[in-house]
């Protein structure tokens, strides 16, 4: 039996199934977590900008105010029923056309509300919206101010009324934990994609076929990616327009080749299952994103593999053809996520000095670049402060498809599973983080620092 160096998990495994363990995001809330409130205007960030005029805020605020009220309340379901196969997000079964392109993507981090504290703060006019949009950490990064906030603030409340919609939320009672979720992280997102689309698009003639951008989303295990990709593609799919969503999962190794991986490296726990470089097969990946780019007219059609985890009791396999999910065009963008997308190599001495095991991982990296990074044209970067994160996100994944009724890793496996993980980020991150991802125009990058909730923040 292979075994690690050097690790052991940094917290109790008791800590974790608690949702009351969780950090309170009291970067941007009052610390009293039984009264929330929006933030008060001196904590925004809205006076150092030039207000809208009275009017055109009147104008929008109207408007948004008639969108925010027109849509009914959707009712509160049991958050952890579900009899839908696939994914474990009880909260997407009213979307079957959604669920199905998700299926087999893992979704388990459970609603929006399952975390957070249930005390709701009602939003009481899109006056009080606008100030706690301005507010969020991500505006400038994503190339907004309050004006254009307030000039786009009717889009705000739609986005949000259909994220609350797909969510199962009661968008006129969310918490201030769910609002930030939507209107201070999904939704600058979203229009930071939207943006670079848009500029992609432009570089093309009128009668050109556009291939599709490839968006890569590179972040840690467990921080919310998957439920980030999920929002953005149905946000596109809401708008009428087609997205195509895929994650490094699907790329696996079937159970057969990943078992000649661990024969072949005897003795490195880091390739004894599923998860480093090597234990991908890249040839279905250059398949996958090259066609995927064809997909520029109505009519084209193609399969998108897809990796069940829950196979061979939480050691997964490629799930059966039969279940792929279908991609359709004219595609707008492919949203493309992973815990180690992007991550180039680095010398020898730095991999040996974190694990000796790491070694033959540093020299398979060499060819992901060709494989994956090269089809990604925008890159955004989940940034976390300390990769220990990943054991409490895992787990909580884990048991949110037991209770789906899955086969998931016990609480043990999820601590040596995560644990043949942290050599490579302990390695790649500082990297990542500082250089940016493999082969990547900072110009088209977004870096969104989040906390222990998954929940962004100013950063550093």
């Amino acid at each position: 039996m292979a075994v690690l160096t050097g690790l052991s998990p940094p917290i109790s495994s008791s800590l974790i199934t608690s949702p009351s363990s969780l950090p309170s995001t009291s970067n941007y809330l009052n610390n009293d977590e039984r009264n929330w409130h929006f933030l008060p205007k001196k904590f925004s960030k809205c006076s150092r900008f030039s207000p809208i005029s009275a009017a055109v805020r009147k104008r929008k605020a109207e408007r948004a105010q008639s969108i925010l009220y027109s849509m009914q309340p959707q009712p509160q379901t049991n958050p952890t029923s579900s009899n839908s196969p696939g994914s474990g997000v009880s909260w997407i079964r009213n979307e079957p056309s959604i669920h199905d392109k998700f299926n087999g993507h893992g979704q388990n981090e459970g609603p929006l509300h399952s975390v957070f504290p249930t005390t709701s703060a009602q939003v009481s006019s899109v006056e009080d919206l606008y100030e706690f949009i301005c507010a969020g950490p991500l505006i400038e990064k994503v190339g907004l101010n309050p004006e254009k906030v307030g000039e786009s603030i009717d889009e705000w409340v739609l986005c949000g009324s259909h994220l609350c919609r797909l969510f199962q939320l009661d968008e006129l009672f969310l918490t201030e934990p769910q609002k930030i979720r939507i209107y201070h992280y999904y939704i600058p997102v979203f229009m930071w994609c939207e943006q670079e689309i848009s500029r992609h698009n432009s570089q093309f003639k009128d009668k050109d076929d556009v291939p599709p951008l490839v968006i890569g989303f590179s972040a840690p295990q467990g921080c919310g990616k998957t439920t980030l990709v999920f929002a953005l593609d149905f946000l596109f799919s809401i708008s009428g327009r087609k997205t195509a969503t895929v994650s490094i999962d699907d790329f696996y190794l079937t159970a057969e080749n990943q078992a000649k991986l661990r024969e072949s490296n005897p003795g490195n726990a880091l390739l004894e299952y599923r998860g480093n470089a090597g234990s991908h097969d890249l040839s279905l990946s250059v398949e996958t994103l090259t066609e995927l780019n064809k997909l520029t007219k109505e009519g084209m059609k193609m399969k998108l593999p897809r990796y069940d985890k829950s196979a061979y009791n939480g050691r997964g396999d490629r799930a059966d053809p039969s279940k792929w999910p279908e991609a359709e065009g004219p595609l707008v963008a492919v949203l493309f996520e992973g815990w180690m997308l992007g991550f180039k190599p680095v010398p020898v001495e730095i991999v040996k000095a974190v694990d000796p095991q790491l070694e033959v991982i540093n020299k398979n990296l060499e060819a992901y670049y060709n494989a994956w990074d090269k089809f990604i044209k925008s890159w955004i970067v989940i940034k976390i402060q300390d990769p220990s994160c990943v054991y409490e996100w895992r787990l909580q994944a884990e048991i949110a498809m037991r209770a789906d009724g899955k086969t998931g890793l016990s609480d043990e496996e999820v601590l040596d599973f995560v644990s043949r993980y942290l050599p490579a980020y302990k390695a790649y991150l500082p990297t990542l983080y500082a250089e940016g991802p493999n082969g990547s125009d900072p110009n088209h990058l977004l870096v969104v620092e989040i906390d222990e909730g998954r929940n962004p923040i100013l950063g550093s």
